[in-house]
């Protein structure tokens, strides 16, 4: 049997790894990419594909999904990507069926590794829910009962894959060697900052025994609105009521719902109360045996002052605003928050790969995504900066932009945090699981 798996360097591989890397009744001619830049055109290498693969795989764009079909008569398309909706994922179901293929999905289970070690997965219904903020709340509760936490993220093979198939970060300086990009640094070095490693690649059968060898507890630090690929013992899902109605709507976050021990949701300092009951009201429904925690994610910047009455060029996090489709983030909240005088339209100023940005993604006008997969669009990045007429630009990013590259305007740094509204129950269900788990 013929396969083709759609997906967007990500758990596309890790499916391939986890179901068809040995199996000698199905060949996989094909991989085909998405949402992020710079992946079509690639091989997945035979160091990773494996013995039955000795040239690798090829990596075509998806919008040559058809003629792939076509030309390696393909019986099955698998879908493996995330935070896509529901629309969306039928429009390639429709694709691959009438393209002469069956098309389907691969369940948690067939795609879970187990862990040795107890793991506690954090995962969302959308990108930009506060994944991260949480993850590494939940970190520093575990070491303050003197717990040895290893964190694995979800992949970001944006280099080479062969060299990327474990990655370990424990400085900042294995960021800087392994040239992480801007999406991986946003990632990773939150994490390192606070004291965590960090473990990501392609191989996670690898990168979690390696995992394993250090930690007590394994925290799976989701990506976009995927599912673990590690069996959780307990599974957190992060619910974000400024996009109120998307949790069961985009897939696979309804997937995470369903299956979440706990939800939180987040932002609920920020978010409308109307919002906020209504989010409340479809996890109840949805998954009525989950326990449900309010948080908050307040926001600072560096000097308030520098702020009122400017007119600022707005950077956010990149893939909250694409992959997750937001308008806004941190950064537009607290230049309304702080009285800025207006939020300029960065479009004009785009260069590169940032034009096919905005092209691609029409909602978005009065904030400039940090978009940054690749050392070109970095520089793409910059000089857009750089082009914008405004007084101040205000850096919503995960990590401190002025480090990465140089930006001629004034400068304010805008920061956020995860706070439990209770956090007797979070602590409850971290010390269940280390109980569980001998740790405790």
């Amino acid at each position: 049997m013929n396969v083709v798996i759609m997906g967007a360097a990500g758990r596309d591989f890790h499916d391939f790894n986890m179901v068809f890397r040995k199996n000698s009744d199905c060949r996989v001619v094909a991989f085909t990419a998405a949402q992020i830049p710079n992946i079509a055109g690639r091989t997945y290498p035979p160091e990773l594909a494996g013995d039955l693969y000795p040239k690798g795989i090829p990596i075509a764009p998806e919008e040559e999904l058809e003629a792939v079909i076509a030309a390696h008569a393909v019986d099955e398309v698998i879908f493996a990507y995330s935070d896509v909706s529901y629309d969306r994922v039928m429009r390639q179901a429709s694709r691959a069926l009438a393209a002469g293929a069956s098309f389907r999905f691969l369940s948690p289970r067939s795609t879970m590794l187990r862990s040795k070690k107890p793991v506690i997965s954090v995962c969302a219904v959308r990108t930009g829910a506060g994944k991260s903020p949480a993850a590494r709340k939940i970190s520093a509760l575990l070491r303050a009962q003197g717990v040895r936490v290893a964190v694995v993220r979800h992949p970001m093979p944006y280099g080479d894959l062969a060299q990327q198939a474990v990655q370990r970060f424990a400085t900042i300086e294995d960021l800087q060697e392994a040239r992480c990009t801007i999406e991986e640094r946003e990632e990773y070095e939150p994490h390192i900052r606070q004291g965590d490693v960090v473990f990501t690649g392609v191989d996670y059968e690898r990168i979690l025994r390696q995992a394993e060898a250090g930690a007590d507890v394994i925290l799976w630090d989701g990506g976009n609105n995927d599912t673990p690929f590690f069996e959780p013992d307990l599974e957190i899902v992060l619910v974000d009521p400024h996009r109120a109605g998307h949790e069961r709507s985009y897939f696979p976050g309804e997937v995470n719902l369903l299956r979440a021990d706990l939800v939180i949701i987040t932002k609920v300092d920020t978010a409308d109360s109307l919002k906020v009951d209504a989010v409340r009201r479809a996890i109840a429904g949805a998954n009525p045996h989950a326990k449900i925690l309010e948080s908050r994610m307040p926001i600072t910047v560096d000097d308030p002052l520098l702020i009122k009455g400017k007119r600022v060029l707005v950077v956010e996090d990149g893939p909250t605003l694409t992959h997750g489709g937001m308008s806004y983030g941190a950064g537009v909240l607290a230049a309304k928050q702080y009285g800025a005088a207006a939020m300029i339209d960065p479009r004009a100023a785009a260069v590169g790969s940032l034009r096919q940005t905005f092209q691609s993604n029409p909602h978005l006008d009065c904030v400039l995504p940090a978009m940054g997969y690749g050392s070109e669009q970095i520089r793409d990045l910059e000089h857009t900066i750089n082009r914008a007429d405004c007084d101040l630009v205000l850096i919503a990013t995960p990590v401190d932009l002025r480090r990465l590259i140089s930006i001629r305007q004034p400068t304010c740094r805008v920061g956020y945090e995860f706070e439990p509204g209770d956090g007797a129950i979070l602590k409850d269900m971290l010390s269940a699981v280390l109980r569980e788990g001998g740790q405790g």
